[in-house]
């Protein structure tokens, strides 16, 4: 009797199998909704429902075929969307959002908090409503503590043959051949979102007073 009493004991300390049965289904679980959410993180359904208010125009954008009609951010029409990175970027580099949009955990806590408080400014806008106002290459990377070119010259996005990351002078040596080298500096060093619009068509800053500058295609002079 005391044998089987000491065998019973021990056999009632041992878990059932159902207990690693189910926690083995909750942590399977556990992975597949955190992967998956790791996944719509990136994606512009997640931003439009956790952050940007309205999202529209901004999806139109990054939805829009770079060569045909579509709309801006603004919700007017472009002949070209090749003018618009987000369009671009999407199908030569299959980027989403948050391949631009490098945040940090605390920007983006503090951004989830404006979006719940309601504490953001918008443009007004007639075809949206509103829109959220354009930010500077700059100010998109001020969390990370870096300067403005980190927001398009950094790894993993324009890098040279070798993979080392390009530099403005690299750049101007990439456009030497055009009629006037937009990167090479002649009036003071500008910022890259000068020119290059992810949302709307990107805009020849040289064309401002140069009328013989060559615009790319899908893009508009400055005086449009």
């Amino acid at each position: 009797m005391q044998d089987e009493s000491k065998s019973g004991g021990a056999s009632a300390k041992q878990p059932p199998k159902k207990k690693w049965i189910v926690a083995g289904v909750v942590a399977v679980v556990l992975v597949v909704a955190c992967g998956g959410m790791w996944i719509w993180h990136g994606q512009p359904s997640f931003c439009a429902a956790i952050c940007h208010t309205p999202m529209d125009p901004y999806l139109a954008t990054y939805e829009a075929q770079p060569g045909t009609v579509a709309s801006d951010k603004y919700g007017e029409q472009v002949e070209n969307a090749s003018g618009m990175l987000s369009a671009t970027h999407r199908v030569d580099a299959n980027a989403g959002c948050m391949d631009c949009h490098v945040t940090t955990l605390s920007e983006q806590v503090s951004e989830g908090m404006a979006w719940v408080s309601g504490n953001y400014t918008l443009e007004a806008n007639n075809t949206y409503g509103g829109v959220l106002s354009e930010r500077s290459d700059a100010q998109l990377t001020a969390a990370r503590g870096t300067d403005g070119d980190a927001f398009c010259l950094k790894s993993g996005c324009h890098v040279n043959a070798d993979g080392s990351v390009m530099t403005r002078d690299d750049l101007a040596k990439l456009t030497s051949d055009m009629t006037l080298n937009p990167h090479q500096v002649e009036h003071g060093e500008m910022a890259c979102t000068d020119c290059h619009k992810a949302h709307r068509a990107s805009v020849n800053q040289c064309s401002r007073c140069h009328l013989e500058a060559e615009i790319p295609e899908g893009w508009v002079r400055a005086t449009e």
